[in-house]
């Protein structure tokens, strides 16, 4: 399910004209630096020009947008505000910062926070620039099979047999190895050798999308010509495709996040242990801090 189609089902399941202002926050907010013209926020959220004005000029009054000289809209002071007061009931992003730029400092690898919310990741702070155009603040990833192996490796039993039982049955003997791998050495990494990883997650999302069979089938058939999920410990090679590699962070025995360090490259085997071991590392001493706080 692409976020645009998930945008529309929440949308359809709660009230259309708050989710018309969430839509033109949510578009400004990903062009923070930018100030966006109205014919251009008319075109990217699909808003008539009229409903489109009307919400702009109310979360103007508001402060949460400003316009400019040019009649172009941004980001406003008010909104910021807000953000900061929210914030205070989500510390594990500030908690992370610290650790994730020493990392970035060290390896010279970029690296992102991944917080669980409900049955989805968000992206909730990078550090360093990533390789890749999908990895981006507030971006959010399906808690479906294949992905997400970091999140599910150390959940309960019923979580875990569910999240495999929706997995295509193609994928599911390798993913229970896979998992068991996962859990053992601490993270998993992502050994996609191309720019597949946005198609691989609207794949995954479409499958649990209300789909027919022959089409899940198909999706599955589809996933599995994209990949290969993960290395277990005998196929490590003397050079291995590494795209990204990611470690838990724990909220008591619950996986509430992982980091998610972006090598999107290729790693001996010695060189792919020792950064798992680093951002393992990187992912204890949040899970510390959080514990602390």
């Amino acid at each position: 399910m692409s976020e645009t189609t998930t945008a529309a089902a929440r949308a359809a399941a709660g009230s259309p004209p708050t989710h018309r202002v969430v839509r033109v926050v949510d578009l400004l907010s990903r062009r923070p630096a930018e100030h966006l013209s109205l014919a251009r926020i008319v075109r990217e959220t699909g808003l008539s020009r009229a409903t489109a004005h009307a919400v702009l000029t109310q979360l103007t009054v508001d402060g949460w947008t400003v316009r400019d000289g040019d009649g172009n809209y941004g980001l406003g002071l008010g909104l910021l505000t807000l953000a900061r007061r929210a914030e205070s009931a989500y510390p594990l992003r500030r908690l992370a910062l610290d650790p994730m730029r020493d990392f970035v400092a060290e390896q010279r690898i970029p690296i992102f926070l991944a917080e669980r919310d409900s049955d989805a990741i968000l992206i909730t702070e990078i550090a360093g620039t990533p390789p890749v155009r999908w990895i981006r603040l507030g971006r959010r990833l399906p808690l479906a099979p294949p992905v997400a192996r970091e999140f599910i490796a150390w959940a309960p039993e019923p979580e875990r047999a569910a999240w495999l039982a929706d997995a295509d049955p193609a994928h599911r003997d390798r993913l229970t190895r896979v998992l068991d791998a996962v859990r053992e050495r601490g993270y998993s990494v992502e050994r996609l050798a191309d720019d597949s990883g946005p198609v691989l997650e609207v794949l995954a999302a479409l499958r649990h999308s209300p789909v027919t069979d022959p089409l899940r089938n198909r999706l599955g058939s589809m996933i599995t010509d994209l990949i290969t999920i993960d290395y277990l410990p005998d196929e490590l090679g003397a050079e291995n495709a590494v795209v990204t590699v990611a470690a838990p962070v724990f909220d008591g025995d619950r996986v509430a996040a992982a980091v998610v360090a972006c090598p999107d490259s290729r790693l001996s085997a010695n060189g792919l242990i020792e950064l798992g071991a680093a951002v393992r590392s990187t992912a204890a001493r949040i899970t510390a801090a959080s514990a602390a706080a």
